[in-house]
């Protein structure tokens, strides 16, 4: 059922729609090295597979997860022999530096194409001269709407369906179930199609919710192979933190772990948490989050649980603050309000002589040459001036931040 044509091709309209950059380059002949990112059963590889029979060039697909620098070295020289190869790895995210190295030299000369497929943020995965050198294009969830159209499409396309005369009479089973991912979607209707019964008198076979929850309580095992609702544990699991019961957070930990969750995603999420729930409420929270990412990464399973449990009973244990996150989130909405407003001139570098005529760094006062290392001065636009972004939270360690702001800037920003 996978599609040969962007025309085919189920959701993603914002890059393969009418008129979309992904779709001009397809159509031009003049498709970059791109990784794609979004999560599974989205259409990554769909979109590889369209590119190379659309262009009609030579293909070759690895798995990061079964190959290594060998696979890459050996598609590399058959690609010196043929031009315009595409490379597809999938879950790119899993090859190592070395790895990732080994395809540098061949991106830059346009020996292959390559297109990366990953679950997982480019930013953190992918080694940053290899992501300089590809377009990174998002995919986005497939909707409800998309998972009705891939199951029309599907029995209009298959022959045997067709032949079974399906009447899908309810669909919201079948999308719940599958999470948005297409291959489980697909995975799962071909499960309750081989088992649904004709019903009596007719040749019809009618898929309803309650028939798909019988047959997918029965099977589920069979194509659930990664934990189900990915999302929706996550979520559970940072809201269980957040929440101060590491009990909860505990069991979503579970979960995740029986799941085969990557390890490094599970401790990358409680870096973040860190900074954005606990703050300067409890500094050595992002700490000791950073040090449970720098160890998992070195030891993965089954020894890593132990120390994400550690953390996570730390962090959900921890006294919590969202004000470093409510303060970037104001001073970011103040740039998008204000634009580039012009820095003030006594706080301006002035490393040239025209920039001291000009008055850079002018009047500048050297903090540390007033009492208690302070002179009050102003640091922001003047058409912003005072504006407060910062306000620390109700906790013992902000509440020595406030006394600190309060007694330099008395009562300036409202400390």
């Amino acid at each position: 059922m996978r599609p040969e044509t962007l025309d085919d091709l189920v959701g993603q309209e914002h890059l393969t729609g009418k008129g979309s950059i992904l779709r001009t380059s397809i159509e031009q002949g003049k498709v970059p090295s791109m990784i794609l990112w979004g999560p599974p059963g989205v259409g990554k590889t769909t979109i590889a597979n369209i590119i190379a029979h659309t262009l009609q060039v030579p293909y070759f697909q690895l798995s990061a997860i079964s190959s290594g620098v060998k696979e890459v070295r050996e598609v590399i020289e058959e690609a010196k022999q043929q031009k315009g190869t595409i490379l597809f790895i999938d879950e790119i995210h899993r090859f190592n530096k070395g790895q990732q190295d080994a395809l540098l030299g061949a991106v830059e000369k346009g020996i292959i194409t390559l297109i990366g497929a990953t679950t997982e943020n480019p930013s953190f995965e992918v080694n940053s001269a290899l992501l300089s050198r590809c377009q990174v294009y998002v995919l986005k969830a497939l909707q409800d709407k998309d998972l009705i159209r891939l199951l029309k499409q599907t029995i209009e396309k298959d022959p045997d369906l067709k032949a079974k005369n399906i009447e899908l009479k309810e669909t919201e089973a079948l999308i719940n179930i599958s999470g948005g991912d297409a291959r489980k979607l697909l995975n799962l209707f071909e499960l309750v199609v081989n088992n649904v019964p004709v019903l009596p008198q007719s040749d019809k076979v009618e898929i309803t919710d309650a028939v798909v929850m019988q047959i997918a309580q029965k099977k589920i095992a069979l194509y659930d192979k990664q934990g189900e609702q990915h999302y929706d544990i996550i979520s559970a699991f940072i809201k269980s933190m957040r929440g101060s019961d590491p009990n909860g957070a505990l069991y979503w930990l579970a979960r995740m772990i029986e799941g085969g969750e990557d390890v490094k995603f599970i401790a990358r999420r409680m870096l973040i948490f860190a900074s954005e729930d606990v703050g300067n409420a409890n500094p050595n929270a992002l700490l000791l989050a950073n040090a449970t990412f720098d160890a998992v990464s070195k030891i993965g399973y089954p020894e890593s649980n132990i120390i994400l449990s550690q953390c996570v009973s730390y962090l959900a244990s921890s006294v919590k603050s969202n004000a470093a996150v409510v303060a970037i989130g104001a001073a970011q909405g103040a740039v998008r309000q204000f634009g580039d407003l012009p820095v003030p001139l006594h706080i301006r570098n002035a490393p040239t002589k025209l920039m001291k005529d000009m008055n850079y760094g002018k009047d500048y006062q050297y903090s540390h040459l007033g009492e208690g290392n302070f002179i009050e001065q102003e640091y922001l636009p003047e058409k912003i001036a005072g504006t407060k972004f910062y306000d620390p939270g109700n906790n013992a360690r902000e509440n020595e931040l406030r006394k600190f702001l309060k007694e330099k800037w008395k009562g300036k920003y409202g400390y």
